[in-house]
């Protein structure tokens, strides 16, 4: 698993970020602030798992990212204030290494 988070993300961030979201999406990222952006690159199953772990354990949003990674593998993205995309990472973090 492989994961990052940006904190304060630039226009041009956000700008790529809506490129590799579905309309619904992007319409949600237009209307809100953006304080962080977590990243998970994990396979399908984990993908649903780990969305599920970060919004029970925080305020956040989750959205599967479009893009050019294997079949096999996938990118989360974990959007939110800063504290909130922190404990959603830190939960998804806590999850893996418990191995469920």
């Amino acid at each position: 698993m492989n994961m990052r988070i940006i904190n304060a993300p630039q226009e041009g961030v956000l700008d790529m970020l809506k490129r590799r979201v579905a309309p619904h999406t992007r319409k949600w990222v237009e209307e809100h602030h953006i304080s962080a952006i977590g990243m998970v690159q994990a396979s399908v199953p984990d993908l649903f798992y780990y969305s599920d772990i970060a919004q029970k354990a925080s305020d956040v949003f989750t959205v599967e990212l479009f893009g050019t990674c294997p079949q096999t593998t996938t990118t989360l993205a974990v959007l939110g204030e800063t504290s909130a995309v922190k404990a959603a990472m830190e939960a998804i973090e806590a999850g893996q290494s418990a191995g469920f």
